[in-house]
């Protein structure tokens, strides 16, 4: 079920204080000067994408934020099995799941790259529990592909074939770098630890789990439990403990 979307800018009321509205007839003249909802989060507008350049007069802040990514598995093994066509549908079916629950809890999927997406919490609307809210994200991520995994695979004609698809997911939480990188190319996006270590923690998961670090374990009142396992890292020369959410 899609998440009733809201009526004015999350982003611009709570850092602004400005009623810019989305939908409706009061967004007409929004419209005619560019302001519309943000591809990447249709809660927030088009000026918070803006906000770096033109109103914060700066090209990038540092954020206490979450962030998660998310990848389909199996994917490169289905590119060698089945057509071009049944290969855009899976694929917009993994964004579309992925967009649904990320803006439910109020993230920005600031990237779809390949066959993952990146997603980050407690930016441009702020979240005291965003760790938690990018965990629920992901959890109902998860649940969407067990639920659906069968009806995918008949849609794109593997029934009687043995490639397993499904979700992995890493997540981390704490300072990033946000805001427009690049001169020739401006990418609007988060970059720094957290991102690289969410980016490892999705990498070791398998498919259907979620891998948290302890940064997001200790945020998220209790509602991941067990033992955390030590993982080597691509990239980090300590070992990083990551727990299953």
């Amino acid at each position: 079920m899609t998440p009733e979307p809201a009526s004015i800018c999350l982003g611009c009321w709570q850092h602004l204080h400005l009623p810019i509205p989305l939908r409706g007839p009061l967004s007409v003249p929004f419209r005619l000067f560019g302001i519309k909802p943000s591809r990447m989060n249709p809660n927030t507008c088009t000026i918070c994408e803006m906000a770096f350049s033109k109103v914060m007069k700066a090209r990038a802040v540092t954020i206490d934020a979450t962030v998660m990514f998310a990848d389909l598995r199996g994917y490169t093994a289905l590119t060698q099995s089945i057509d071009q066509v049944a290969l855009t549908s899976l694929l917009s079916a993994f964004y579309d799941e992925c967009a649904t629950a990320i803006w439910r809890y109020d993230g920005l999927l600031n990237k779809t790259i390949g066959d993952a997406v990146l997603a980050i919490f407690n930016f441009p609307v702020r979240q005291a529990d965003h760790a938690t809210q990018a965990v629920l994200a992901a959890r109902e991520i998860q649940q969407c592909f067990r639920q659906r995994g069968e009806d995918l695979m008949r849609v794109i004609g593997l029934r009687e074939q043995e490639i397993e698809i499904g979700v992995g997911i890493g997540i981390d939480s704490g300072d990033t770098n946000f805001g427009e990188f690049g001169y020739a190319h401006r990418d609007l996006t988060a970059i720094g630890t957290v991102v690289n270590r969410a980016a490892r923690a999705q990498s070791a998961a398998r498919s259907g789990e979620i891998l948290v670090t302890s940064a997001v374990r200790d945020r998220t009142g209790g509602i991941i439990g067990g033992v955390g396992t030590d993982h080597i890292l691509k990239g980090f020369q300590d070992p990083v403990t990551l727990f299953r959410a």
